[in-house]
């Protein structure tokens, strides 16, 4: 990789300290008494998805499996970059198993009813749902901040894509937080700061997982690390995003944004290459 300039850190940082915040715009979404457009979100989330996926297998893992094959050849490059894929996807699985589902907000869709964030428990057990599901939230937070920032780091077009696809899918994460919170302490500063303040594991993700790896950059590392991130959006891409879209949609309204996502992520690509 290329000497790191401190323009180039600060902007990465920056994508991801914005994906990250988008948590305190849903938790703000918690506040309005009106129905929002849950139409116009599932579109946005499926758009999101499609943007993910699309650079994910297109770009990344192309990415990965050069950066392989310049160094184990052409063969060995592709399958180094697969095993690098899939190690991301069960990464991210793994950290999903960790958190209990009736406090996962992902998982929200098999637990209708009884899920903290749409039951109407007593306040204790309410601000305490809040509370777990927010530590649930930064925890998953973690490996999509690193995702963000490592995009960013080598093309800042992409990373700016990449941001954009996940904070549309931290909006529904802070409603999440926010909303079991504020029903239990009728305190909209309080439901507001827990939900900004897990956003903020994004950016700390990105830091701690760069310092982790910068001393080791190299072509070998640029393949491990670049397969390991599409891995990790396309996990989120199928377990979250498109779950959480058909929640506030329907299979048109999701599958509009995820052509829309791939689309527009295919032009642009096109477009930066002129």
């Amino acid at each position: 990789m290329e000497t790191l300039t401190s323009f180039q850190f600060l902007s990465a940082l920056g994508l991801t300290l914005f994906a990250g915040l988008a948590t305190g715009l849903g938790a703000l979404l918690t506040f309005l008494s009106k129905a929002a457009n849950t139409k116009f979100l599932s579109v946005g989330l499926g758009f999101s998805a499609g943007v993910m996926i699309y650079i994910s297998f297109v770009d990344i893992l192309t990415k990965s499996q050069d950066a392989f094959a310049s160094q184990y050849g052409s063969l060995m490059g592709e399958s180094l970059g697969l095993l690098a894929f899939f190690s991301g996807i069960l990464f991210t699985f793994i950290i999903d198993q960790l958190i209990p589902d009736n406090v996962n907000p992902h998982h929200a869709l098999e637990f209708n009813a009884q899920h903290p964030s749409s039951q109407p428990l007593q306040h204790d057990a309410l601000s305490r749902a809040g509370a777990f599901t927010a530590i649930a939230i930064a925890i998953h937070n973690f490996p999509e901040g690193f995702a963000t920032f490592v995009m960013a780091l080598e093309d800042i077009n992409s990373g700016i894509a990449v941001a954009f696809a996940i904070a549309l899918h931290n909006i529904p994460e802070g409603l999440a937080i926010a909303l079991p919170i504020y029903y239990a302490t009728k305190k909209r500063k309080k439901a507001f700061t827990v939900a900004f303040a897990s956003g903020l594991t994004e950016p700390v993700g990105a830091v701690l997982g760069y310092m982790l790896l910068a001393p080791l950059m190299g072509e070998l590392t640029l393949g491990i690390t670049f397969g390991f991130v599409a891995g990790i959006m396309v996990y989120i891409s199928f377990d979250e995003l498109l779950p959480t879209a058909r929640r506030y949609g329907n299979d048109h309204t999701v599958i509009v944004g995820v052509v829309l996502g791939m689309f527009v992520m295919a032009l642009s690509l096109i477009l930066f290459k002129l």
